[in-house]
């Protein structure tokens, strides 16, 4: 689909470039280490909640199971999104648990529920790993280094913060928009798929179905199903459902910000609580932007020049965009996965609930719900649905509006130095040693290049034509590190062909091999019906 991120600048590049690219590795992969370390010597000092409240070992374990979690959702996402243009016939054998899953997949409206449900899972994971993972105390020294490092890496969530944007989110975004089919093709990751559906239908989001009408009918763009009409006990079903996430978005706003007001989270010591609930705010408004911009981008992409033009700021954050060779769109998405990761540990920070000891319960509820409020899943629940989910569909409707402010010009620019800083160039490391150990395959082995299939799309009618994306107002929109079809051409590299050279040869010998057996085996078997046919 459309290309992936690069794993080097657009073109040939200069030695100095060279250099700069292979510095970047080595200093983050390094920063991921010593965060990877220090993190999980914080951990065995019983300095992180979960270490504290069960036992290091399990907060450690917890901590690792959640971060590959993670990464399958992250990872997963990049495929089922990519995948449903792409004939299924074309991966039917090769690929059988990732036919299983888009059979399921491109049946409906089960891609939207999926991504409703999966949104849900990447923000209670991050949650979970803020329990594991950050320190309690951090005035306590860890492996006897300064307490400035304390002061960088854990007062700020930076430590954990590295490990969950290069190990279980970008990493694996990388290997999986280049690798959809191999990326998918195991149980664990149609286990995922149908936990994240299984969130859909609890109903726990259901609220934002409402919101996703409303913006439909707004933007003057019919809300197109491809369900079936529900009958009317499914009807009372649905809404039921939604006047329950309702009432239970209501309930985690209430209690949110009765502990902040009470100073009863776990934000940094001394932040007036006033300040508290518009630091809650604001982060929630820069992840809702990021969450948003990604789905206006491949909107307008598809756009002309003079329809860009019609606003200065929208025109302006276009031309930086789509700007040379195009290299600057992957560079957006990888900041911004930076960038919202980082708020989202900032939101779970904010918002996780903290009861010293003597301190009443809040709204004084038993301590059996207080230890639950205390998880900050509530605040996981808040950030989906009122900062990722509703700017989506606001996004979908009105991708120009959405564009046409100086503060999307300014999270841009944001974006691309975070990105341009390579403090997060690790994750290419670890997708590499990551994609060597799996041994993915591009999926151009398996089911040939765009170009490849759009040949055949003239000569055969079971093949799809269309493979591109389109952004449908009240839809939630895949927000992948991919480039649209239209600008792969530009964002081709020489690396990128012989990295899938290297791919063909490599299934080209496993084929062989494949036949050489076959071939001894089948000898086998003739050797022993003949000697049958003679006794």
């Amino acid at each position: 689909m459309g290309g992936a991120l690069p794993d080097q600048p657009i073109g040939r590049q200069s030695k100095a470039q060279q250099y700069f690219m292979l510095f970047k590795d080595v200093y983050s992969t390094i920063l991921l280490i010593f965060c990877t370390v220090i993190v999980s010597a914080s951990i065995f000092d019983r300095n992180t909640k979960v270490a504290e409240a069960s036992h290091p070992a399990v907060a450690y374990v917890l901590l690792w199971l959640v971060l590959i979690w993670l990464s399958m959702v992250e990872g997963g996402q990049a495929s089922l999104v990519g995948l449903p243009p792409i004939d299924m016939n074309l991966y039917k054998d090769s690929h059988v648990t990732a036919h299983k899953i888009m059979k399921v997949v491109n049946t409906g409206d089960n891609l939207d529920r999926y991504l409703m449900g999966r949104q849900f899972m990447v923000l209670a994971l991050v949650f979970v790993e803020n329990l594991c993972g950050h320190t309690d105390d951090s005035t306590r020294s860890v492996l006897g280094l300064p307490i400035w490092v304390n002061k960088i890496f854990f007062d700020t969530g930076f430590g954990i913060f590295f490990m969950t944007a290069m190990i279980g989110k970008i990493s694996a975004q990388v290997n999986a928009s280049r690798c959809m089919l191999d990326y998918v093709n195991n149980w664990f990751a149609y286990f995922t798929f149908q936990v994240a559906r299984l969130i859909e239908f609890s109903g726990l989001l259901h609220c934002c179905y409402p919101v996703q009408m409303i913006f439909a009918k707004l933007s003057g763009q019919p809300l197109e199903s491809k369900d079936a009409p529900r009958t009317t006990n499914q009807t009372i079903f649905f809404w039921f459902r939604v006047l329950m996430s309702t009432v239970i978005l209501a309930f985690s706003f209430a209690v949110t910000l009765s502990a902040l007001f009470q100073e009863k989270t776990t934000m940094w010591e001394g932040v007036p609580p006033v300040v508290s609930v518009i630091l809650f705010f604001a982060f929630m408004a820069v992840v809702g932007m990021l969450e948003g911009m990604q789905i206006a981008f491949f909107a307008v992409a598809k756009m002309s020049e003079s329809e860009r033009a019609k606003s200065k700021w929208a025109k302006k954050t276009c031309d930086c965009l789509f700007e040379g060779d195009g290299r600057n769109l992957p560079g957006f998405m990888i900041g911004r996965q930076m960038c919202v990761t980082l708020c989202f540990f900032i939101v779970a920070r904010v918002t996780s609930v903290k009861i010293e000891e003597g301190e009443s319960n809040i709204f004084g509820v038993p301590e059996g719900l207080q230890g639950f409020f205390n998880t900050g899943l509530l605040g996981a629940l808040i950030t989906t649905i009122a900062a990722s989910i509703t700017w989506q569909l606001v996004a979908s409707a009105f991708p120009m509006a959405f564009l046409s402010t100086p503060l999307t010009f300014i999270l841009l620019k944001f974006c691309l130095f975070l990105e341009w800083t390579g403090l997060c160039q690790g994750a290419w490391v670890v997708a590499r040693v990551h994609r060597k150990l799996a041994k993915f395959k591009r999926d151009e082995v398996y089911v040939g290049s765009a170009e490849e299939r759009a040949i055949r799309s003239t000569e055969s009618s079971e093949f799809n034509k269309d493979e591109s994306y389109h952004v449908e107002a009240g839809h939630m929109y895949p927000g992948v590190p991919v480039m649209p079809p239209n600008m792969k051409k530009r964002q081709q590299t020489v690396e990128d062909i012989e990295e899938l050279e290297r791919d063909l040869r490599t299934h080209q010998n496993d084929v062989a091999n494949r036949l050489v057996h076959l071939e001894a085996t089948k000898a086998t078997l003739m050797a022993e019906k003949n000697k049958n046919d003679s006794v």
